[in-house]
């Protein structure tokens, strides 16, 4: 199941479906940027197998320069994903797909801080079952008490992925 109307925040259970889905969205991708140099990642909770997430796949892709942005809005498009512009979120561009939502494209350029602290805390996740449980529980808090506010949501999370993060970098 994919699909979150706007507004609104809901977990469902993982679904295996989701890693089949975002390997499709990235070939499509990779075709249609083939002269490009990109990398793209699965990214946020439908990434982490076995945790409960918005119904939305997080897809992140890097390239090399925001210079040619309107190069990569208009080829996005030819995969009907809509531009929301880059004041939404830091250090990135984001797009969106579906009505309701279905996915969701970062966009960022190569090195990004960002998208590097995403990247850490995806793979956390994957292989650290009692933060990822840690994180389920406070997902599921969170969603209860802010069923219509998706920033309220997110907001809330930052503490506990920033003391994951900072845990990480002092284990090292």
């Amino acid at each position: 199941m994919l699909g979150l109307p706007k507004g609104q925040v809901f977990l469902v259970d993982w679904d295996k479906e989701w890693e089949i889905l975002f390997d499709r969205e990235k070939q499509k991708i990779f075709e249609l940027f083939k002269n490009d140099n990109i990398e793209v990642h699965h990214i946020g909770s439908t990434s982490v197998k076995n945790l409960k997430a918005k119904p939305i796949l997080d897809i992140a892709i890097e390239i090399d320069s925001f210079s040619d942005i309107n190069k990569y809005i208009d080829k996005l498009k030819q995969l009907d994903y809509i531009s929301i512009g880059n004041d939404i979120l830091p250090d990135r561009y984001y797009f969106i797909k579906g009505n309701p939502r279905t996915h969701q494209i970062h966009l960022f350029e190569k090195g990004s801080l960002y998208l590097e602290q995403q990247l850490k805390f995806r793979d956390i996740l994957r292989t650290d079952s009692t933060r990822k449980n840690e994180y389920e529980s406070l997902k599921l808090k969170l969603a209860a008490t802010n069923t219509n506010d998706k920033h309220k949501y997110a907001d809330m999370k930052t503490d506990f992925i920033t003391n994951i993060l900072k845990e990480f970098e002092e284990s090292k």
